[in-house]
């Protein structure tokens, strides 16, 4: 008899549906599970088990988090049923997974279905509390792979399944990022946490996502934006304009020579050196991966990244579309029995499709566990859907529609080229639809342009003058433009619609994405809900609480940037083909988190650059004598409370950072010393002291004093304690 243990609710329902495809007896429902015929069905609700905390691994009578437990690198790394906010153990978790246990140990059951989640998260799911639930292993183990939840999908799996060993290096690599991020975010968030007196979450991912979003949000405020010229004509000839703006750019202050340069330009004549036009077929865009679907979501209808998941699992469960979280925007050529009966039923919609073969759309090497998004036969009636499952469910439809559409796109291309005597060659084009084919059922974003009607050999009029132009800042991140970054973080520019996307599938298969479809998305969601970032509209921004998280972190010498991020995303790959093993990945990470501890307690360091520990005391106050602490945000008087002294000093002056000991020193003798490394607003380096004046004012003390006084204390920021 078979045992299949789903990762939902959800998933049992469908599974009973393909069952009764299967055989004719009837499953009847128990007390956690469905029985009848050949098959027991029962569920999980997602994680049932996770990993043990470090209390699990050094007991400790406070319950408070302290540095006496970090880091820690557990020799075996524990798995408990998940506990609540009060430490307990959820009862309806308890209770399934009791459930799950006699269902495994039943002496009937020969057989047990690992019915995760068609990933890596949902293979290990199942095999954990299967794990716990038999020691001895005599049952048979098999794994029922879904790409979809549709009855007849689930019936042919049924008759396929193969042995659980062969997801073997799928669930490795899911059990190796489970570890590396336990170990980084349970040991790194405690750790900055105690350091700054803020909950700070810090995690392999959430971390490089933030800092982007950051790093683009300075770079827009500290913009300077500057005005240049180009050369530019609109002049019209046989009655139509012709526009030529000149690639030559200058500065505001070369305005002379920009005129200078036009006067040039319009004493050589302007002839039309060639004429092409040609028809072609403009070929289809591409089925949508999710993070594709979710950045075409984004942009048009302002869904987010979240919305977007939320509603296409929902379509997914119920059995209109694939399996979503997929990063491959190809079709397996083994699906092209499946993708014609899709055909068939989209047909009786209205849409004109025709079964096509092609390397843009079926491509095994493109693929690494699932394929692209499309509908499946099942077509829903759009009166049970919400509004916003229609428009998901449409974006999904119609872009299958235009792929497989019958009508070729037939458009004509232009292009004109102009010479200016010899001292420029201007290139017009333009794009003009014949046939719009595919375009009637989906967007396509070229704009057309239509050219004046020219023939080579014609004379152009010409008028240069110098047009005043502005430098941009660059644009905040979009979903679509994050998406396009976190999927290969190293890629400085966006490929052209005709690019080859070798490049973008080789960074997946590789592991230098940030992140997976299967797991960004909550990760981003998360970094929302904490206030490090928010998403207006279709753009993120970065918040004060993002700010801070980034700054300390700089400042603990916590680096979590794209580097090491890919870095350990490629480990984990490894571990997925079988070249290195989890235990190596493990030790990549904790020789990561080594360096950091280490980097904390070096004395050379912590003279410098340490800031001592949220609470730590580090002298006398030289207005009213209380104790001064650490604080979240620098150094103050603990006095603020009962005589409202509002002495402080900053945690960075002028960019750099004020180490405990500098401070201690500074309430001590009045002086530190030399401190290396300070930065001006107008971005000039320098070195100098800090000293004490009366009054608890905090000043610059230069060896050989400047012309202009400077003063720590005004480039501090305010904030309230």
């Amino acid at each position: 008899m078979y045992l299949i243990i789903a990762e939902k609710p959800s998933l049992a329902k469908n599974i009973l549906a393909g069952i009764a495809k299967v055989q004719n007896n009837e499953m009847k429902k128990r007390d956690g599970y469905f029985e009848g015929g050949n098959f027991v069905v029962t569920w999980v609700f997602g994680h049932l088990f996770s990993l043990a905390d470090i209390e699990d691994y050094s007991p400790s009578e406070n319950s408070k988090w302290t540095m006496d437990n970090l880091p820690c690198f557990p020799k075996e790394f524990k798995f408990n049923l998940k506990r609540g906010a009060d430490k307990k153990v959820d009862f309806g978790v308890k209770k399934q997974f009791d459930t799950i246990k006699r269902l495994c140990n039943r002496s009937d059951i020969d057989t047990i279905v690992n019915a995760g989640d068609a990933d890596r998260e949902g293979e290990i799911i199942v095999r954990l509390c299967v794990s716990h639930a038999i020691a001895d292993g005599k049952k048979k183990f098999v794994r029922l792979w879904l790409p979809d939840q549709t009855p007849q999908t689930i019936q042919s799996a049924l008759g396929e399944m193969k042995d659980e060993a062969e997801y073997n290096s799928l669930a490795n690599e899911g059990f190796a990022r489970t570890y590396i991020d336990w170990l980084y975010g349970v040991n790194l968030t405690r750790f900055a946490t105690l350091k700054t007196g803020k909950l700070l979450r810090v995690g392999r991912v959430i971390v490089p996502i933030v800092k982007a979003i950051y790093d683009r949000d300075k770079e827009i405020k500290s913009f300077v934006s500057e005005k240049y010229y180009v050369l530019s004509s609109h002049e019209k000839t046989n009655d139509e304009f012709v526009d030529l703006t000149s690639k030559k750019r200058f500065t505001k202050d070369e305005l002379e020579v920009a005129l200078a340069e036009c006067e040039k330009y319009n004493n050589e004549k302007a002839v039309v050196t060639s004429v092409k036009k040609k028809r072609t077929t403009l070929g289809a865009p591409k089925l949508f991966s999710l993070s594709k679907l979710q950045s075409y979501l984004g942009k048009k209808y302002k869904l987010s990244m979240d919305d977007t998941l939320t509603t296409v699992q929902k379509l997914y469960e119920d059995g209109y579309v694939t399996y979503p979280r997929t990063n491959s925007e190809y079709l397996a050529t083994a699906e092209q029995g499946k993708v014609k009966s899709i055909i068939e039923n989209v047909k009786k919609l209205g849409y004109p499709v025709a079964f096509r073969f092609s390397k843009t759309i079926f491509d095994d090497s493109k693929i690494e566990s699932h394929s692209a998004l499309t509908p499946t036969y099942k077509i829903p009636d759009p009166k049970t859907l919400s509004e916003r499952e229609k428009t998901v469910y449409t974006a999904i439809l119609r872009r299958f529609v235009a792929v497989f559409c019958e009508q070729d796109c037939i458009i004509e291309k232009s292009e004109i080229k102009i010479k200016v005597g010899e001292l420029e060659e201007f290139t017009l084009s333009g794009t003009v639809i014949i046939e719009p084919g595919w375009t009637k059922f989906d967007e396509y974003t070229q704009k057309d342009k239509i050219l004046p009607r020219l023939e080579k050999g014609d004379e152009v009029v010409i008028k240069f003058a110098p047009q005043e132009k502005e430098t941009t800042p660059p644009k905040h991140y979009t979903i679509e433009t994050l998406n396009n970054y976190l999927k290969n973080p190293f890629k400085e520019d966006k490929a052209s619609a005709d690019e080859s996307d070798d490049d973008e599938y080789r960074a997946i298969f590789e592991g230098l994405e940030l992140g997976t479809e299967a797991t960004r998305t909550g990760i981003i969601e998360n970094a929302c809900k904490s206030a490090y970032i928010s998403l207006k509209k279709d753009s993120y921004y970065i918040l004060p609480d993002g700010e801070y998280l980034i700054e300390s972190l700089s400042q603990l010498g916590i680096i979590m940037d794209k580097y090491k991020t890919s870095e350990l995303g490629q480990a984990l790959k490894r571990v997925f083909r079988g070249e290195c093993t989890i235990q190596d990945s493990v030790e990549l990470a904790q020789n990561e988190i080594s360096n950091i501890f280490n980097l904390s307690k070096d004395k050379s360091v912590e003279q410098d650059t340490n800031i001592g520990f949220f609470g730590d005391i580090v002298g006398l106050c030289p207005l009213c004598g209380a104790n001064v602490v650490r604080t979240k945000f620098g150094y103050g008087c603990s006095g603020f409370r009962e005589n409202g002294c509002k002495f402080s000093i900053s945690k960075s002056i002028c960019s750099r950072t004020i180490s405990v000991s500098n401070v201690k020193m500074l309430l001590a003798t009045g002086k530190t010393s030399k401190i290396q490394g300070f930065v001006s607003k107008s971005g000039n380096k320098f070195d100098a002291s800090l000293r004490l004046e009366d009054g608890g004012k905090v000043v610059f003390d230069f060896p050989n004093p400047p012309p202009r006084k400077f003063s720590a204390q005004a480039t501090k920021k305010t904030t309230k304690k």
